[in-house]
């Protein structure tokens, strides 16, 4: 066990070197900015992480090119507000519940009002369904 452990731990922090060895990173470096110091170089950075950018202004070769943080679109965080803003206004998940409740009990009595509810249930997360769909595929308003 103790041999699993020193493997586990050896590699913590480890990076890979051109000859396949492993190296250990040092500390962090702290630099101190003003806020719109900071301001400026995050919009040179563009979606870059911080740290890569200024590691590829300061090497500028010799640094590993590491990918940009994506951003959601502004299309999708709106369905996706949208489904969140219906999942609140509605009742459809304790009205499923209740409604599972009563047939798990064996009391459910299905008349005209209960099978509309269920019909707009059902309605409600298909909805839900097709717009997360939209959203994640990225297909926008």
């Amino acid at each position: 066990m103790s041999g699993v452990r020193s493997e586990f731990n050896g590699s913590a922090g480890a990076v890979g070197n051109d000859d396949g060895t492993r190296k250990r990173r040092r500390a962090p470096l702290s630099l101190r900015l003003s806020a719109e110091e900071r301001a400026q170089l995050e919009h040179q950075a563009g979606g870059m992480a911080l740290g890569s950018y200024i590691k590829s202004v300061v090497f500028a070769d010799g640094v590993p090119i590491h990918r940009r943080r994506r951003k959601p679109p502004v299309a999708e965080q709106q369905l996706l507000a949208e489904v969140l803003a219906r999942l609140g206004e509605t009742r459809t998940a304790s009205n499923l519940n209740q409604i599972a409740k009563h047939l798990n009990q064996g009391t459910l009595v299905v008349d005209d009002e209960l099978a509309a509810d269920l019909h707009r249930a059902v309605a409600e997360v298909a909805w839900m369904r097709a717009t997360l769909i939209k959203a994640l595929r990225g297909d926008g308003l």
